[in-house]
């Protein structure tokens, strides 16, 4: 009996009429990969990201070499819909360019990018799985419903601020102003996260680029995950392919540390680098958003179930008549 109630107060708790928004209990930082999720920080939550990175780059052909350090500062903000977030980023970096005749140190802000992403689509939004009551194993089966990503599109600005300083070859014309977009993907495969963005960069300047970020990410307890991250790039000045692998530590459910390695596979130019960060969330102004899950409406009988339903009651009442009759003395 004990074990019949146990069940039956799972199964209310599981098959609930409400389902929260994307907001997590936890922190939900894009760091320590380049891959940006599908889901938004929640309305009214504000959230910091920033990065430490060291680099070396050489090139064999060009024969030059270049190494320094800098920093990426993400500012994260969620407003006016669940689903929709305002988000800043700015990379500054510090490196000594050398080549034949050439020495040069030289710093600035190499991007600063303002831009907006909105979920479209969040295949658990509104749904619920019923629980079976009576068996383990039909409750840990295999879901196909996990094939169907949450879909997420980004629009934003490059702001360019350092005259190109950084680009390398220097690319003539390239405007101070370009737009960016992005398509992004995300699936949740048990303690597995696949996320995948699809970028058009620099549009319409002679530095457009069609990218790629595809990022697994895996928790392995309540506070470490680790990542596995490949990110591409593809230009008529570059094309290039990165491998980057690193781990994040969650120290209380608003503050995240990282850290992470990455490495290319060609040598024009070979890039090796790493670096550390810190992720930050604001919160207190949030307010849990619920989704209301319609109830199942009963389907409309067609004319023929009509018709068989009339039959049973007048066969019912017939056979009734008939007792009744046969019951008097």
């Amino acid at each position: 009996m004990f074990k019949i109630k146990s069940l039956l107060l799972v199964s209310l708790l599981l098959y609930t009429t409400a389902h929260y928004g994307q907001f997590t209990d936890v922190i939900n930082s894009n760091r320590p990969g380049e891959s940006m999720a599908a889901f938004s920080v929640g309305k009214t939550v504000f959230q910091a990201e920033l990065g430490l990175y060291g680099f070396k780059e050489k090139h064999e052909l060009l024969n030059y070499e270049a190494n320094g350090f800098g920093s990426n500062l993400d500012f994260r903000y969620g407003a006016f819909l669940e689903q929709l977030e305002f988000i800043v980023n700015f990379q500054y970096q510090y490196e000594n360019f050398t080549a034949p005749m050439v020495n040069i140190n030289q710093n600035g802000l190499k991007k600063t990018i303002i831009g907006a992403k909105f979920l479209v689509y969040d295949p658990y939004k509104k749904y619920i799985e019923k629980p079976n009551l009576y068996s383990w194993k039909a409750n840990h089966k295999f879901s196909y419903r996990q094939f169907i990503p949450a879909v997420g599109i980004y629009a934003g600005l490059n702001i360019n601020l350092s005259d190109n300083v950084f680009i390398r070859p220097q690319i003539p014309n390239d405007p101070n102003i370009s737009p960016k977009f992005m398509v992004l993907t995300q699936n949740q495969f048990g303690k597995f996260v696949l996320c995948t963005n699809i970028i058009l960069d620099k549009f319409s300047s002679e530095k457009q680029s069609i990218d790629y970020v595809v990022t697994l990410t895996r928790g392995f307890n309540s506070r470490w995950s680790g990542f596995l991250e490949n990110q591409g790039f593809n230009s008529d000045y570059y094309s290039d392919a990165i491998f980057r692998t690193g781990a994040a530590f969650l120290v209380k459910q608003n503050i995240q540390i990282d850290a992470s390695i990455g490495v290319n596979y060609k040598d024009t130019p070979s890039v090796l680098a790493g670096g550390v960060g810190l992720s930050w969330r604001f919160d207190k102004n949030y307010s849990e958003v619920l989704y209301r899950i319609p109830k199942e409406k009963d389907k409309k009988k067609s004319k023929a179930d009509k018709k068989k339903d009339k039959k049973k009651e007048k066969d019912k009442k017939r056979l009734d008549e008939i007792e009744s009759t046969t019951l008097q003395p």
